[in-house]
């Protein structure tokens, strides 16, 4: 596994009486305000590092091999910088000696924060079973997207990345019969349990072909009667956006309705050219009984299609800049993009030159090349 790719974080909550009473230092690894794993800090402290034998391995470049250490005494935590290259800070302020770290000040290492908290041992009981919940919920929701397709006529690959355990985004395609190839991406507003759920309500619908009454081949329709099934008032606020899809082999025809979405772009071969296909739609659940509008595009052979959420260009950079999505399909239309693993880089591109608190929402990336 590649490095960037490794995060390892070790435990030692029920190995030893961490701390008199029923109390417990917590380090809280945070992305966006959701919290992603809980460290307990024991007597033996946390080496926290980009590789073992750190105790805790956080994978991002700017974090050094041995970059500090948090210690545990006299019932308070100390950090100190071990020589890293960027240096740690505490509250935005760098660490040049041992260090207090006090309850609810915040541990910065290269792009990654960590919060101080005291938590109960019923807390972290508690967390932990929820943690499990979520897993398998998450596991679920996974399992509902489809296999990328590397062979034949239509071949897709995607890249998927909610932005805390559950996500509001899911997507899927397939033959909807012998000639007919539908694709869609939905985008629940929202995160967490709620909207994975509601996420999943509505892929369930479109993957068994299950709406009443309507021609699954039509994308206005299909997108009407979700409007009409899935009204926020009946479904604790929630709503979505989503982009449906419809291709025929035989006439190269993609018929398409975008309800409340964004653009999908379609990618000439060469990549010189990147049509945006979209439609003038309410959002899906705002209103009952709206009209929707679908058109019509001819696909060119070796043209890709690119759908996406909103989290993979909505992000500041580096630099302060706010992107739009002409930064995106700038990168979409990147020389090398027609290569296998595209999805993958581009995610890898977009975290590379965002600032890392702005990678706040789900990242899903669905590219379909037609022959």
């Amino acid at each position: 596994m590649a490095e960037h790719e490794q995060t390892q974080i070790v435990i030692r909550a029920r190995e030893v009486d961490l701390v008199a009473g029923d109390r417990l230092h917590c380090l809280e690894l945070a992305v966006g305000d959701q919290v992603e794993k809980r460290c307990v800090v024991g007597p033996l402290g946390i080496k926290i590092g980009r590789t073992a034998p750190a105790d805790l391995i956080l994978a991002d470049s700017e974090i050094s091999r041995s970059h500090c250490m948090v210690a545990l005494v006299n019932d308070e935590l100390y950090v100190s910088d071990l020589k890293s290259t960027n240096g740690t800070f505490i509250d935005g302020e760098r660490v040049t000696e041992v260090t207090a770290l006090p309850v609810g000040s915040v541990l910065q290492v290269g792009n990654r924060t960590l919060k101080h908290e005291w938590r109960t041992r019923a807390e972290i009981a508690h967390s932990d079973d929820f943690d499990r919940e979520l897993q398998r919920a998450a596991s679920y929701v996974k399992a509902l997207l489809p296999a990328p397709i590397t062979a034949g006529p239509i071949r897709t690959e995607w890249h998927y990345l909610p932005s805390a355990q559950l996500g509001g985004d899911a997507f899927g395609y397939g033959r909807l019969s012998e000639d007919l190839f539908v694709c869609y991406l939905v985008d629940v507003a929202g995160h967490g349990a709620g909207a994975a759920m509601h996420a999943v309500a509505v892929m369930n619908q479109l993957r068994q072909r299950s709406l009443p009454n309507t021609d699954m081949a039509r994308p206005e329709l299909v997108l009407s009667t979700l409007n009409e099934l899935f009204q926020m008032d009946d479904h604790a606020g929630l709503y979505f956006t989503i982009w449906y899809g419809v291709f025929d082999r035989r006439t190269r025809q993609l018929d398409y309705a975008s309800g409340g979405h964004h653009a999908a772009y379609l990618l000439s071969a060469d990549r010189s050219g990147a049509v945006p296909l979209y439609t003038r739609n309410v959002i899906i659940g705002a209103m009952p009984a709206m009209a929707f509008r679908q058109a019509s595009v001819t696909v060119p052979p070796g043209a890709t299609l690119s759908l996406f959420s909103d989290g993979v260009y909505e992000i500041i950079d580096r630099k302060g800049v706010q992107w739009s999505i002409d930064d995106f399909v700038a990168l979409l239309q990147a020389p090398d993009a027609a290569e296998p693993g595209e999805t993958k880089r581009i995610y890898d591109r977009v975290s590379a030159v965002a600032d890392p608190d702005t990678l706040d929402d789900d990242f899903s990336l669905v590219m379909l090349t037609f022959d």
